[in-house]
């Protein structure tokens, strides 16, 4: 018995209403593309102008202004008896001899209020800067040369922002450096003292190298202690640990602690490696251990996923061929997924190097004026070292911790990049 056509208007409604429904849909699904984008959008958009920001601000930091004085090397003063001794030379009064160069450069200076003034256009360390050019150069002693001396901060400011409102100058301090700007003797250079230099209480003088060297310590040690404690972790509970309850305990935990706050790890290594083991504070050892029990979870979690992303005919055919459970992980299985494990280590590094909570707790914050010889020598980090200058009263310290955000986030940046490459090189396709 044939089934009773339907009525082409009954059709036409039919066919309508799936029209109908199906525009609804298209049109939700356009609405939720163009949502996605605008988010997307609007990210880039904020993370855009908070780089752009930090690059203006902190932009001026890499370039230092310096007044040109012409300095008479007296060797009377500074070697009388001509044995050109670096002993000898080291310990000659070069403050004296840059404020004798001040007042020949503005001779209608006279009153003793007026020459401290005069004396505080040039850095309190121009004088170590000085002493340094005659130990290289013992022949200068005795002539007169023409020589660049690192500015005051103030001095600095003035130089690189003429528009703003107030500064620290009296009018005659920025007549001096009007008429000197005018005769083509103050310049800014590049800042390399920036990069030489560790912390100190004068901003021109301040450095990020003390930083920068413990960080690297405090990495090298992360790396050294995480990276084979990781991979081996992540091998036994992927491919050899026995599933029971103690495992799925082990695993629940290790998901745990890769969400704990990264505080709760620096007081961990307050207690244990501090109290309890008595090492010295602030010593980029101890900042390293403490980073490894950060980074130690997300290195495991990482290295199990690269192990599971390998099918498992590679396992079975190494199997399948007489080979043993360990040469099957080690000569098989363990090639295919290190370029994972390596990606997964590198964020973690990542992440270790932008911390600073953790070290906060252990002492890294104190200030910390020399470069770090070794691994238990006082040392801080970036990340403190940024903390510490954004919490200086001094403007010129404001230029500093934006440089040195961008240095972190440069080396941040290509950490992340050396991971996608790594990635992108050795991963195979299946």
């Amino acid at each position: 018995m044939s089934k009773p056509k339907k009525s082409p208007i009954k059709r036409r409604a039919i066919h309508e209403a799936v029209e109908a429904g199906l525009e609804r849909r298209r049109r939700r699904d356009r609405r939720l593309r163009r949502l996605g984008l605008a988010a997307i959008l609007l990210g880039l958009g904020f993370l855009a102008f908070m780089f752009a920001s930090i690059a203006v601000l902190g932009y001026g930091a890499f370039w230092q202004t310096r007044i040109q004085l012409e300095i008479h090397l007296d060797a009377g003063e500074i070697d009388p008896e001509g044995t050109r001794d670096p002993t000898r030379l080291a310990q000659a009064d070069y403050p004296g001899l840059i404020k004798r160069a001040l007042r020949e450069r503005f001779p209608q200076v006279r009153k003793r209020r007026l020459k401290r003034q005069l004396y505080k256009l040039v850095s309190s360390g121009a004088a170590w800067e000085l002493r340094n050019e005659v130990l290289a150069n013992p022949a200068l002693v005795g002539s007169r040369q023409k020589m660049w001396i690192t500015a005051d901060d103030d001095v600095d400011l003035w130089f690189k922002h003429p528009d703003l409102k107030e500064y620290r100058l009296s009018e005659a301090q920025q007549a001096w450096l009007r008429d000197l700007e005018q005769k083509g003797q103050m310049r800014k250079f590049f800042n390399t003292a920036f990069f030489r230099h560790g912390d100190s209480r004068e901003p021109e003088q301040a450095g990020i190298l003390g930083a920068l060297t413990g960080s690297l310590y405090a990495i090298l040690v992360t790396l050294g202690l995480s990276l084979p404690l990781g991979i081996a972790a992540a091998i036994y509970l992927e491919e050899f640990a026995p599933r029971n309850r103690w495992t799925d305990f082990i695993e629940v935990n290790i998901n745990n602690l890769a969400a704990v706050p990264s505080i709760v790890f620096g007081l961990l290594g307050l207690a244990v490696f501090i109290n309890i083991l008595g090492m010295p504070r602030s010593a980029p050892l101890v900042g390293g251990l403490v980073l490894t029990l950060m980074t130690l979870p997300t290195l495991i979690i990482a290295g199990r996923a690269a192990l599971k992303s390998v099918p498992p005919s590679i396992r079975e055919a190494a199997l399948g061929i007489g080979a043993s459970r360990m040469q099957t992980v080690f000569h098989h299985v363990l090639p295919l997924a290190m370029p994972g494990m390596l990606t997964g280590t590198i964020i973690g590094m990542a992440q270790a190097l932008g911390e600073t909570a953790p070290l906060l707790m252990i002492g890294m914050v104190a200030f910390i004026v020399d470069v770090p010889q070794g691994m238990l020598d006082p040392a801080t980090v970036l990340p403190v070292q940024i903390y510490l200058w954004a919490d200086s009263p001094e403007r010129a310290f404001l230029e500093k911790t934006a440089a040195a955000i961008l240095v972190l986030l440069a080396f941040l940046v290509l950490m992340n990049l050396a991971a996608i490459w790594l990635r992108r090189k050795f991963e195979k396709k299946w």
